[in-house]
């Protein structure tokens, strides 16, 4: 009994947490069906009349909003593979492998990953300039998935670190190789990690601004972030609009999310028991 009243507050504040995290959501949805006239009349807390789709169909023609999605999931969708193939890679050459100066190399992908997107906008800029490929999504995708890659490496180091050792021996006895090692036995075993990396490089991804908004100057290249932000510089929307354009930007992102929360859930439960 003691020990049920003590998860009690922890409920209540779970509960009102999701509130927090809910609540603008739903009010942005619901006025995104709103007319500006309801709107301007009624205020954002009212509930809508009726389904006013004007919106979200001006929107959607006004940034080509199809093509916008496209390139985000394009973009996030291959960073998130890549990266985390590419962390994957690291991770076995530092945390099984154990190369020389592993303390080092951990902490210069720590840094990596700590160093400000403003610091590195111009030396992309240039990069991109000099290889010719500035306003291209594939430079997107390289500059995105080194920098996942930083922070992934240094989370599955320390995950492949505590790898039982007897378990690749074993394999090892047996004839398998480095490679056979790495797909058949840790990948495997790490697949609960993995999926984590993968859901996290695919949002922050999507959610990234500032280098697409640089690198991505072409319409036909640009982001749903780029589009969202361009288009609300140009003050070219009405209240209805805006919530329309947030909720479409923001509701891929959610979907994919609940698409893969078992993924998610599984893999954090996996390492908090370990």
């Amino acid at each position: 009994m003691t020990t049920a009243l003590r998860r009690y507050p922890v409920l209540i504040a779970l509960c009102i947490a999701a509130l927090f995290m809910v609540v603008p959501f739903l009010i942005v949805a619901v006025n995104a069906v709103k007319s500006p006239a309801e709107y301007s009349e009624h205020g954002p807390l009212s509930l809508p009349q009726g389904l006013y789709l004007d919106g979200l169909k001006d929107f959607w023609q006004r940034v080509d909003y199809g093509q916008k999605l496209f390139n985000s999931v394009l973009i996030s969708g291959s960073v998130a593979v890549l990266a985390a193939i590419l962390s994957v890679l690291n991770a076995y050459a530092i945390g099984i492998g154990r190369i020389k100066g592993r303390t080092w190399v951990l902490a210069f992908f720590v840094l990596a990953n700590m160093l400000p997107q403003e610091a590195l906008v111009y030396p992309l800029y240039y990069l991109s300039k000099q290889v010719g490929l500035y306003d291209t999504r594939l430079s997107v995708i390289i500059v995105f998935t080194v920098i996942q890659a930083a922070f992934g490496t240094y989370l599955l180091s320390s995950v492949l670190g505590q790898f039982p050792r007897e378990i690749i021996e074993a394999a090892r006895i047996d004839g398998a190789n480095k490679w056979q090692v790495l797909w058949r036995i840790v990948v495997p075993v790490s697949r609960p990690t993995i999926g984590v990396l993968l859901v996290f490089f695919f949002i922050w991804t999507w959610n990234e601004f500032l280098l697409p908004l640089v690198m991505l100057i072409s319409n036909d290249n640009q982001t749903v972030s780029v589009a969202l932000g361009v288009l609300q510089g140009q003050r070219l929307m009405d209240a209805t609009m805006t919530n329309a354009a947030a909720l479409l930007g923001v509701l891929p992102a959610i979907v994919f999310f609940l698409v893969f929360q078992r993924t998610l859930t599984r893999g954090i439960a996996v390492g908090a028991v370990k």
